[in-house]
């Protein structure tokens, strides 16, 4: 029996139910845990604790009655959370309380959910200073970002789930350096109101998980689909497409064996394996990305430039200002390639394969915290606004995680989340369960 700390929120839900278990002690273990490695872990920039106990002793007074009952949620310090502080990690705002609940975590908070606190972030989620989190495996190391904190909470037991946000590659990355799963759901099916968002035609929120049950928990709940396919057992007749991308020879080695070895277990498992070459006109798509995220980012941080100029970080600054240059015309126009870029990968998808294996990051976190990695093996499918799964396979060659991307058809959370269960249960099986980082209170 694994400590409560290490819990799924699936399998606490079962001891819930059974009686075996309360809300309190879920809660009371995290806080344990929160205790014990966040002095060097540093995810959490404001903790809640007696807020989230009495949450706990509320809900263990009443009959279950939410999908997400006593499951224990950390949430990224861009999304605002009633009473807490939402700093964005800017001293723009410090002192700042919003008086109420974001979208997302009021959703959570009604189906149950104890909140923990906010998770440290990259400044605005954006381009600014770092987070000073560590890597949950290796403290020296980034853990990614801009999601930072809630990645390493879940990876080292202080969360059994942790919301965050994604403009370019901000859930994927985290989760894979994390040795995680992650969700980054289709764009706009999760509201996104009371959450500061960076470019708001592609910014998503999604969540970090211990398994790929907990995604799909998550995933119900928030009423992703309007049906719930029945996962197969094994990824036999599935058409995967392997996509390694421009960027192959910048994944390092352990990264990259990584992706063939999953590619090859799943080809023995029954699966169909497609090299997936994308249309040419997609060789545009980076830097219409980057138009977008400028000249909507330009936009979003406004106010912060009229009101606290002085107090931005100069990368925050210099969108704020259109450095760039970027006019309406160059957003529009990389819109409009963004838009028929989606169609053209729907098409793709519904005609070659069934999905798409792909690397979530150039493999193992870079040192140091400055550094957070690059988006670049997330970034187009950001753009595309398809569904991401972030999956850990291993440990690579310096003792960090490493894993795998499947990314799906827009709208398709739900068949991806299944298809994901079959491929987490066949690589397990071949590759054996994800270690555990060894942190040591």
């Amino acid at each position: 029996m694994p400590p409560i700390h290490d819990l799924t929120a699936s399998d606490a839900a079962t001891r819930l139910q059974s009686g075996d278990l309360s809300c309190e002690a879920i809660t009371r273990a995290t806080l344990a845990r929160i205790g014990a490695l966040e002095p060097q872990v540093r995810a959490y920039a404001h903790l809640a604790a007696d807020e989230a106990l009495q949450q706990a002793r509320t809900l263990d007074q009443a009959p279950a009655q939410g999908a997400l009952h006593g499951v224990t949620i950390a949430v990224k310090d861009v999304i605002d959370v009633a009473g807490m502080p939402t700093t964005f990690n800017t001293p723009a705002y410090a002192g700042h309380r919003p008086g109420r609940d974001a979208a997302c975590v009021a959703t959570a908070r009604a189906l149950g959910a104890v909140i923990l606190g906010k998770t440290d972030t990259v400044e605005f989620g954006a381009n600014g200073r770092s987070a000073a989190t560590g890597n949950a495996y290796a403290p020296a190391h980034t853990p990614g970002g801009s999601s930072s904190g809630s990645a390493a909470a879940v990876a080292s037991g202080m969360a059994q789930i942790a919301f965050g946000t994604q403009t370019g590659g901000s859930i994927i990355r985290p989760a894979a350096y994390n040795g995680v799963h992650a969700l980054k759901p289709t764009h706009g099916l999760v509201c996104a109101e009371g959450a500061k968002v960076y470019a708001p035609s592609l910014d998503t929120i999604g969540w970090f998980a211990r398994s790929v049950a907990d995604l799909a928990l998550m995933a119900r709940a928030f009423r992703l689909a309007d049906a719930w396919p029945q996962a197969p057992a094994t990824p036999a007749g599935l058409r995967i497409g392997v996509y390694k991308g421009p960027h192959w020879d910048r994944v390092d080695a352990s990264g990259q064996e990584a992706l063939l070895r999953s590619a090859h277990a799943l080809a023995d498992a029954g699966a169909t394996l497609v090299d997936l070459s994308l249309p040419a006109s997609f060789d545009t798509l980076a830097q219409a990305q980057q138009v977008i995220i400028r000249a909507e980012g330009r936009r979003t941080f406004l106010s912060e430039l009229l009101a606290h100029p002085d107090q931005l970080n100069p990368n925050i600054r210099a969108t704020a200002e259109n450095a760039v240059g970027y006019g309406v015309a160059d957003l529009l126009r990389a819109q409009d390639l963004a838009a028929s870029a989606r169609c053209e990968f729907d098409a793709l998808l519904a005609q070659d394969v069934d999905l798409v294996l792909t690397p979530p990051s150039f493999g193992q976190a870079p040192p140091g915290l400055e550094d957070t990695g690059s988006p670049l093996c997330n970034s187009l499918w950001t753009l595309l606004h398809a569904p991401c799964v972030a999956m850990p396979t291993g440990l690579g060659d310096v003792g960090l995680p490493v894993g795998i991307q499947l990314v799906g058809p827009r709208g398709g959370d739900a068949r991806l989340l299944a298809w994901a269960e079959a491929i987490n249960t066949a690589l397990t099986a071949a590759q054996g369960p994800m270690p555990k980082p060894a942190l040591k209170a």
